[in-house]
């Protein structure tokens, strides 16, 4: 089995380095449209296999799409970072143009691929990839809910001193600051939820703190994280191939559930070899619709954007 991440950059690379170690694929194709990049960084994860015990072949292309041919999952990681002074129709009419062209050459060498989007803005580019492609919605997943839910879980550990491991958190909503909607109602530290170990102030701050988790890390960093977005990319792809049917938070096209439509945003859905196989209700209350209609009117708004693009 063959497996393609396009953009050989922090996060792709990270992504790659997982799946080669999770031996989830005979070849790994690594692309960058950077001369020598994704030949350089295919050649040192080689030169790890011997340490960590994997067979998988990955091999470096520049912009060679031929080298993906017959490839069963594609994860899209290409575009660039919001800079500062970018406007958010500058940023998506750059990156739009990407990642349409990375989808059509994609399809092009590899037409039964499901295609995993990590691009950003996610919720849109993802969008973005379904509309362009014609593809079934099934095959189109954006990764961003399964990366927010780890940080959820993550602020929760250091807020009980737990593992977080131990823990149940799922994030939904738009991949965003002001959109994701961590489900701070239905976390679980062992099965007992976990307003019985935090003060309702406590978990207010767990919650604000999980939204603004990437302006957090990018504030430290200077850049965007990569560790777990490549992580959160490699997981579900993992899910994929193994045909694990994870329930996973993922960015997916609606078509009325949780009452909206002509959409891609995050709800929970169950991961398997056809891709996303089935969107979980979780019978939101009153309150948290409220929230979720606001994120997904959020998200249509940058969707907007796209009408005004020659893309």
């Amino acid at each position: 089995m063959k497996i393609t991440v396009v953009g050989a950059g922090a996060v792709g690379a990270t992504c790659a380095d997982n799946i080669a170690r999770a031996q989830i694929c005979d070849e790994l194709v690594l692309l960058d449209i950077k001369e020598g990049i994704a030949e350089g960084k295919a050649m040192d994860m080689m030169q790890t296999a011997t340490l960590f015990g994997y067979d998988s072949r990955i091999t470096g292309s520049t912009n060679d799409y031929s080298k993906t041919s017959g490839s069963a999952v594609a994860v899209i990681t290409s575009g660039i970072p919001r800079k500062p002074g970018m406007t958010r129709e500058e940023l998506i009419g750059i990156n739009a143009g990407i990642v349409k062209t990375v989808t059509q050459n994609i399809l092009q060498y590899s037409p039964d691929a499901i295609i995993v989007v990590i691009s950003n803005p996610m919720d849109t580019m993802t969008y973005l990839a379904l509309k362009s492609s014609g593809l079934p919605k099934n095959r189109i997943i954006g990764m961003g809910g399964i990366l927010d839910s780890s940080r959820f879980k993550y602020y929760l550990s250091k807020a009980i001193g737990c593992t977080s491991t131990d823990l149940q958190g799922v994030v939904i909503g738009g991949h965003g600051d002001t959109t994701m909607i961590p489900m701070a109602r239905l976390a679980t530290y062992q099965g007992v939820p976990v307003a019985n170990y935090l003060t309702a102030e406590v978990l207010k701050k767990v919650v604000a703190d999980t939204m603004v988790g990437g302006a957090t890390l990018t504030g430290l960093l200077g850049t965007s994280a990569w560790y777990a977005p490549g992580a959160a990319g490699a997981a579900l792809v993992e899910a994929i191939v193994r045909d694990e049917k994870k329930h996973f938070p993922c960015c997916v096209y609606l078509e009325g559930e949780y009452g909206h439509s002509d959409i891609c945003i995050g709800v929970p859905v169950i991961i398997g070899r056809d891709g996303w196989e089935k969107i979980i209700d979780y019978k939101l209350t009153a309150e948290e619709k409220t929230v979720f209609d606001k994120s997904a009117g959020a998200v249509r708004s940058m969707n907007e954007v796209l009408s005004t693009l020659a893309v």
